[in-house]
């Protein structure tokens, strides 16, 4: 209750002034904050290091490496600069095989003071940090044991620009696999329809928790493409692919493994791939 002065009603003022002020400043934080997170230049990763070493520019590397300096301002990776180089805006080749002053010093040459990709992918995992966890599941291919390398089934430098992402994407992916895996992507007469839209509509390429990178292991990988929704002459509950009733069918495991199609990437003797 306010005394005659109006000294209780005086508090209650002073407290509600005090009350706007705080939510006041702790707006201004937030914005604060959130225009912090937005729009300052930050460093998340660094280059590789060399002891000793300088960064020279992609000037420097055109002088023994003209085809891949001439190719690199297609590359997404062109974008990619170091900040702390003495030459901040022609230092991308710098950026992923490190600074090169000591490598041009030497007269060049292979792993001398220079950092090759190509020889170990931890240049690469540096910026890819979600592909360095995939590789790091219990199936994956064996990038990180040293049998590949990334460049194997990416061009880092821009030379193909023809494919998604210029180069660094998997757009002739059956092409890239049929490399090393021949068989499952040779000709056949009746195709497995999914090589239509690439091998990764199966297999994750880098790393997965199932056996031969399958993105799942059961009957769910196949239904994706091949469910169908009941007729109305169809018993709830009942799943029918194609002409058949598969309800009893699925039972006896995956697509794959109970004997019926076999074959998954192609059949030469079946249109439902079987042997």
């Amino acid at each position: 209750m306010a005394t005659p002065d109006g000294t209780s009603s005086g508090r209650s003022q002073a407290r509600r002034l005090r009350h706007y002020a705080l939510l006041a400043a702790g707006t201004l934080v937030l914005a604060a904050v959130l225009v912090a997170c937005s729009t300052l230049n930050r460093d998340i990763v660094a280059p590789p290091e060399i002891p000793g070493a300088k960064f020279v520019g992609n000037q420097t590397c055109y002088d023994c490496h003209t085809n891949y300096v001439r190719a690199f301002p297609f590359s997404p990776h062109a974008r990619i600069h170091s900040p702390t180089a003495l030459m901040p805006a022609n230092s991308g080749c710098e950026s992923c095989h490190g600074p090169g002053s000591l490598h041009v010093a030497a007269g060049g040459g292979r792993g001398k003071f220079i950092v090759n990709p190509g020889r170990d992918p931890q240049a690469c995992f540096t910026c890819h940090l979600e592909t360095h966890a995939q590789f790091n599941l219990p199936q994956h291919h064996p990038v990180p044991e040293g049998k590949m390398n990334c460049v194997q089934c990416h061009d880092p430098h821009g030379f193909d620009i023809m494919k998604p992402a210029r180069g660094l994407a998997m757009s002739r992916v059956n092409e890239q696999c049929a490399s090393c895996h021949r068989e499952q992507v040779r000709a056949v007469v009746f195709e497995h329809a999914a090589l239509r839209e690439g091998c990764t509509t199966c297999h994750q390429p880098h790393g997965s928790i199932n056996k031969k990178l399958l993105t799942q292991t059961d009957q769910n990988m196949c239904l994706r493409c091949h469910a169908q929704v009941a007729g109305p002459a169809i018993r709830p509950g009942r799943l029918i692919i194609g002409k058949t009733d598969h309800s009893a069918l699925v039972n006896r495991g995956t697509c794959w493994t109970s004997t019926c199609h076999t074959a998954v990437h192609g059949s030469n003797v079946d249109p439902y791939l079987r042997y």
